[in-house]
């Protein structure tokens, strides 16, 4: 019986015919963990979509997602990624661009309108924009947020926080009040021993006499009161049971 997972087509050939295609638009291809990733020009993004879906022995027809990575150090620091899916020859590639905070990316939304919703998410996430997009604004967060939360310099806790206040009767924002600073922990094993001292050791003084163990040889000694003494003065009417008196 054969596998019930559709057959995945072979990557041989797929970087070659997308150099013959793509020409000079075509920055960077490479084949890695089994999957080919290309740069394109980001002017020529539209072209290259076209090309891609309809060029013979490529046919990607279906846009399948669209995504956003954050590298702070390069100039143009984000990359926009695009998941193509050719239905005929059941592969897959992916289309990357760069670009920085205020250039805008082409939108797609003319070849997949798919990609509508698709860009809004990386605008709202990473702060893309997409010039040509008939409705780019945030998706994913409120109206109020402030920056980007996948860039790498958004900070974790954000600029403000959200709460329904019972003086105002609506939600309001505040910036962001941490109940306690970050704690630092050393890991260390606790049988080796702390070497801080922790909130109320310094009140000990010395180390404990353990040559003399506390002991309770009667009933005063326990110090919980006059109506426990009584009762552990009682005999048990059930000497055979652990805790009962024999001589009872």
């Amino acid at each position: 019986m054969g596998s019930p997972a559709p057959v995945i087509a072979s990557n041989e050939g797929v970087i070659d015919a997308v150099k013959a295609a793509l020409v000079d638009d075509l920055v960077y291809a490479e084949e890695a963990v089994h999957e080919i990733s290309i740069t394109v020009r980001r002017e020529a993004l539209n072209d290259v979509m076209i090309t891609l879906r309809d060029t013979e022995g490529l046919k990607y027809q279906q846009l399948m997602e669209i995504a956003g990575v954050d590298y702070p150090e390069r100039p143009e620091r984000f990359e926009v990624c695009y998941h193509l899916l050719s239905l005929t020859r059941n592969h897959r590639i992916r289309v990357k661009v760069t670009t920085d905070e205020d250039t805008p990316v082409p939108t797609v939304t003319d070849i997949w309108p798919v990609a509508g919703w698709l860009e809004r998410e990386v605008f709202d996430m990473y702060g893309v924009i997409f010039e040509g997009n008939p409705d780019l604004r945030r998706i994913l967060t409120d109206y109020g947020f402030r920056g980007h939360p996948f860039r790498k310099d958004f900070p974790l806790t954000g600029y403000v926080e959200m709460r329904y206040s019972e003086e105002h009767k609506r939600v309001i924002y505040e910036p962001v009040e941490l109940a306690q600073d970050f704690r630092t922990f050393d890991f260390m094993s606790p049988w080796e021993g702390a070497e801080y001292i922790l909130p109320g050791d310094e009140k000990a003084e010395g180390a404990p006499d353990v040559d003399k163990p506390k002991v309770t040889e009667s009933p005063k000694d326990t110090g919980a009161g006059p109506r426990a003494d009584e009762k552990a003065a009682e005999t048990s009417d059930e000497p055979d049971k652990p805790g009962g008196d024999k001589d009872g």
